[in-house]
């Protein structure tokens, strides 16, 4: 019984320190020779420069984002407004029929309880259904009525409703870089953001793969893989600009797998999420990536200051909203300040992406090029459709939708030079502006974790050099 006390005491103070330790060192950069030491601090070489095409310096951005941005932003989207959305995840893929749906765990995602909801979602929903109901039953009373002669027909033939659709489809296309999804479709669910968090699922090669191929090599403007478009590159800032942006949101979408990864447990203890810095460093080490690495995580800060100039160009328009969600009105104050905080940063900033720059020129030449970009950038929304891990479907979309929203708010042309826009020229949709501020929380928070992804290197570094003093 002693025997038994003993070992039962020895355990119960060496298994707690032992997971700890195995907690403490789980997220710490373990480089094989120290020789990857220096090649994991050249994935960094490039962000001591400035963005390419925009003339500012990237440790700027990082004192900005870091230090103001950030943890607002990050606050911000954890609100009962911003942290629902309504998606159609089942939308069928039309680019190919091999969807390869993900049957991982961590791939699923759970739609929102309606009595989940807060009270302006549950009255949304409510109005929809009623508007529903009220057109069948206009539509059967309108079967079983007949015209006495000579009575005028002031309704509409089903043509003519198809026509004025799709007439309200062709101007809405006119603005929109994204097809969004029909949020009264039988399909689309309330989601929430916050209980499907963007991470590392197990989802993968070879369909993962095959989603950004048809990216890079079908919807760019040249037909190529993940190529650098430094600022030397021999081609306009348009289609230099097109494949930035998808590469820094590529960039931004890796760096987000690799800092909450799914360690595997240990000693019958749960799966940790957690950092990964050698999954980082395989995704962006130059020696691992034909020397790209660096410039995609630069091409990060120039999809970051595309978005961050559309906040400030919409703010006006922002301010007027309420963001009412109704679960208490003191949080809907308190998201309405919060916001009102986060684009007074944005707007104060002074080395924002200048847009104008962009579909310059050739008029007749600008607007082919706008239409080809926009033709483009569509496609891609597209094929968020055809992912098949289910959490990924919905960041994708939420990400790709965040950058079309930030397209049209820069090329609209419904907001003036002054910033001012007005309801009756300019709109965004609920499901627009959480996009908006969700695709941009992301954005900000890799550029967050490159700062920790550094840390660790540097960590690494003081260890080899006390090692060695030690010897």
């Amino acid at each position: 019984m002693k025997l038994w006390l003993g070992t039962g005491l020895l355990v119960g103070i060496i298994l707690p320190n032992l997971i700890f330790a195995f907690e403490a060192s789980l997220f710490d950069f373990k480089p094989k020779p120290k020789e990857d030491i220096g090649n994991a601090e050249d994935c960094f070489c490039k962000l001591n420069e400035e963005v390419d095409d925009c003339g500012c310096k990237i440790e700027l951005i990082d004192r900005l984002n870091n230090y103001q941005i950030h943890p607002r932003i990050n606050a911000l989207v954890q609100k009962d407004y911003f942290r629902f959305i309504k998606l159609n995840l089942n939308k069928i893929c039309q680019f190919w029929s091999d969807d390869a749906r993900c049957s991982l765990k961590d791939c699923h995602v759970k739609a929102c309880n309606q009595e989940d909801l807060p009270a302006s979602f549950r009255n949304i929903i409510n109005q929809q259904e009623i508007q529903i109901k009220k057109i069948k039953k206009d539509q059967a009373q309108g079967c079983e009525q007949t015209n006495p002669l000579g009575h005028i027909n002031s309704s509409l033939s089903d043509e003519s409703l198809k026509a004025f659709e799709d007439m309200k489809k062709y101007d809405d296309a006119q603005d929109n870089f994204c097809e969004p999804d029909d949020e009264t479709h039988a399909q689309a669910e309330y989601l929430d953001l916050v209980l499907n968090p963007e991470r590392f699922t197990g989802y993968k090669a070879p369909h993962a793969h095959k989603i950004w191929n048809s990216i890079y090599r079908e919807n760019c403007f040249e037909n190529t893989d993940r190529v650098a478009y430094g600022p030397e590159k021999n081609t306009c800032l348009e289609k230099r600009s097109f494949y930035r942006l998808v590469s820094g949101l590529h960039t931004s979408i890796n760096i987000h797998l690799s800092a909450r990864f799914l360690h595997k447990g240990v000693l019958d203890q749960p799966d940790v999420w957690g950092p990964n810095p050698e999954e980082f460093f395989k995704r962006f080490d130059p020696e691992k990536t034909n020397g790209l690495g660096p410039q995609w995580l630069k091409n990060l800060y120039f999809i970051y200051l595309v978005e961050l100039r559309a906040l400030a160009k919409v703010a006006p328009y922002l301010e007027k909203e309420t963001f009412y969600a109704g679960r208490s009105q003191q949080e809907d104050e308190d998201t309405k300040k919060a916001v009102v905080d986060l684009l007074k940063i944005a707007t104060t900033f002074q080395h924002h992406f200048n847009e104008t720059n962009l579909f310059r020129g050739n008029p007749i030449e600008a607007k082919k090029l706008k239409e080809e970009f926009q033709i483009k950038f569509r496609n891609i929304t597209r094929i968020m459709d055809c992912v098949g891990c289910d959490k990924c479907r919905l960041w994708g979309k939420v990400q790709t939708l965040a950058l079309g929203t930030s397209l049209k708010i820069l090329f609209s042309g419904k907001i003036s030079s002054e910033n001012q826009a007005t309801k009756n020229l300019f709109q965004l949709s609920r499901t627009e502006i959480v996009a908006l501020f969700n695709g941009f929380a992301r954005l900000s928070n890799s550029i967050a974790e490159i700062e920790n992804f550094r840390e660790s290197v540097s960590k690494c570094k003081s260890k080899f050099k006390d090692q060695n003093l030690e010897l």
